[in-house]
């Protein structure tokens, strides 16, 4: 339990992901890359239970020889977001925070996800995720670093691919701030009820970014602050990264 809720972490692992096809079984130091991830969300203590969300019996062979748990689901889920409705909607997973652990992303911390659950006791809120202040020049430019922009509560207005704000004119004495949008998500009951009645937009379809059907919609998307950097493994590139940041 964690501020008297209990917490689900569900890792959804398709296995030909768009980007970069069968990535969750990529060779990382002589484990596949859902191993680690696996191994990174059972040392966090505040979840009651962790489980792989799969769509194959190779990547259901893969989990069995390290000892992982998974439920199998449709081939037919469009995201990890559907995956976890279609759990709880069975009845095979029950809690009152769904975290949607990335299955790209082994280095999550548990500060991480303590920073990510921080207000998961506001019955008001839906959604969940994280940002992170960027300061390089080269992520502040590229269209695979997500950004985000907050109000004064810090609740998501907009996400994008594109440099988020666009400062076209700076303010003398405020230096330029930008966010990464860290692709990591806990869910209300209700908000996941939420969103599994909401259809896909065209921001969503034009950006590739599926938070954007969120807030089109007006579920509450709350946003809070890490300093804890995460590499989540998109493109073939990030897995070399990877491979250099973790230890063996």
């Amino acid at each position: 339990m964690w501020k008297n809720k209990k917490i689900v972490c569900v890792i959804p692992a398709r296995l030909n992901s768009s980007r970069f096809p069968r990535k969750i079984l990529a060779s990382l130091h002589g484990k596949s890359l859902i191993e680690w991830v696996w191994n990174a969300a059972i040392k966090v203590s505040c979840f009651d239970k962790v489980v792989i969300a799969i769509d194959d019996l190779e990547t259901a062979s893969v989990i069995d020889k390290f000892g992982g748990q998974y439920l199998m689901t449709s081939q037919d889920c469009l995201s990890g977001t559907d995956r976890m409705i279609e759990l709880e909607s069975k009845g095979y997973i029950q809690g009152d925070v769904y975290v949607n652990w990335q299955a790209d992303g082994p280095f999550i911390s548990e500060q991480t996800i303590h920073d990510l659950l921080q207000s998961c006791d506001d019955e008001s809120m839906d959604v969940w995720t994280l940002k992170k202040r960027l300061l390089n020049q080269e992520d502040i430019l590229s269209p695979e670093v997500s950004k985000v922009v907050c109000d004064i509560q810090g609740r998501a207005m907009y996400f994008s691919r594109a440099t988020l704000p666009f400062y076209r004119k700076t303010i003398p004495g405020k230096e330029k701030i930008y966010f990464k949008h860290i692709g990591l998500y806990a869910y209300s009951s209700k908000g996941l009820q939420k969103i599994s009645s909401i259809t896909p937009c065209d921001l969503e379809r034009i950006e590739q970014l599926e938070q954007l059907r969120f807030l089109y919609h007006g579920i509450k998307v709350q946003v809070h602050e890490t300093l804890h950097e995460t590499l989540e493994i998109d493109i073939p590139e990030h897995l070399e990264k990877a491979k250099n940041l973790l230890m063996v």
